[in-house]
């Protein structure tokens, strides 16, 4: 297993739950289909305007260093590395033991988190794939224990590369210490995209979004709603704001919808009480093996 110094998980943790609460924070909750958090109160939480400098500059760097060029290599180094071969709980004990080893007092687990989503979204009766996308939906998240080059590439809302970077992304401005923000192709409108090509068609900025839904999309039985939900839960530019409609086609729409009703139950479960990770196993375990093989590569 890979290790990675203690103070560093710290402060991937620290920076994974700061984005968080910004996105808890930044819009409105669309929680029109979700019923398990109608009695939350979400004005309690702290302001967007006052986000931490850690969440500023951590948008910063990634919005500086997430370019073409970058989502070109990310790519390729996915399709030509194997970086482990292992079961859905084993790689969610994974990212827990890279987790623990922060200040466990602080902020839940990232196995907690799993759990809580997948817990809120069987509550409320929604059907089992979609109980087990939100288990497993940040499982990205080993992308840090595999060797990404930092947080910028792992976590963090996603936007489009290879076309005019949207204002309607946090922290806009700092896109322009991109250099394909002065790109005469990668700054235009549709920049290397035709109109309504489709989101399938377009490169996301590479996370842990993105890679989680190229380990699945070909090693899971998981319905298309399911891989759009762990694909642009992040993609907070589009699914919250609006943006990106000129690349959208008719599939679009409808895996829209499916994002808008997943989005609640990854905001707003973690304030749930917490969970028992092996009495809840038996269950999930279940759902695993009904949507995925024993082993995935990763």
């Amino acid at each position: 297993m890979p290790s990675v110094a203690a103070e560093t998980v710290r402060e991937f943790d620290a920076t994974s739950d700061a984005i968080d609460n910004v996105n808890v924070l930044k819009g409105q909750a669309w929680n029109c289909e979700s019923e398990f958090d109608a009695s939350k109160d979400k004005t309690q939480f702290r302001q967007y305007e006052e986000a931490c400098d850690r969440v500023k500059n951590f948008y910063k760097e990634q919005h500086e260093k997430q370019t073409v060029d970058f989502n070109i290599k990310a790519r390729v180094d996915y399709k030509s590395k194997k970086r482990a071969r292992m079961g859905i709980w084993q790689a969610m004990e994974m990212l827990n033991t890279l987790v623990d080893e922060s200040d466990p007092d602080t902020e839940l687990s990232q196995i907690e988190h799993l759990l809580q989503t997948a817990e809120a979204i069987r509550r409320d009766g929604k059907p089992d794939w979609m109980q087990i996308t939100g288990l497993v939906h940040d499982l990205g998240k080993l992308l840090f224990l595999f060797g990404s080059e930092g947080q910028w590439d792992v976590v963090g809302d996603t936007f489009v590369v290879g076309c005019k970077f949207s204002d309607k992304a946090i922290y806009p401005d700092t896109f322009a210490a991109n250099p394909d923000a002065v790109d005469p192709i990668y700054s235009s409108e549709y920049g290397i995209y035709q109109p309504h090509c489709g989101l399938e068609n377009v490169m996301l900025s590479w996370g842990h979004d993105e890679y989680l839904y190229h380990v699945l999309k070909d090693q899971s039985t998981l319905p298309e709603e399911a891989l759009a939900m762990i694909r642009y839960h992040s993609f907070y530019p589009w699914h919250r704001e609006g943006a990106y409609n000129h690349l959208m086609n008719d599939k679009d729409v409808k895996h829209l919808e499916a994002v808008k009703a997943f989005n609640p139950y990854d905001l707003y479960s973690k304030s749930d009480e917490r969970c028992d990770p092996e009495k809840l196993r038996p269950y999930y375990e279940e759902l695993i093996a009904k949507f995925f093989p024993a082993e995935l590569d990763w």
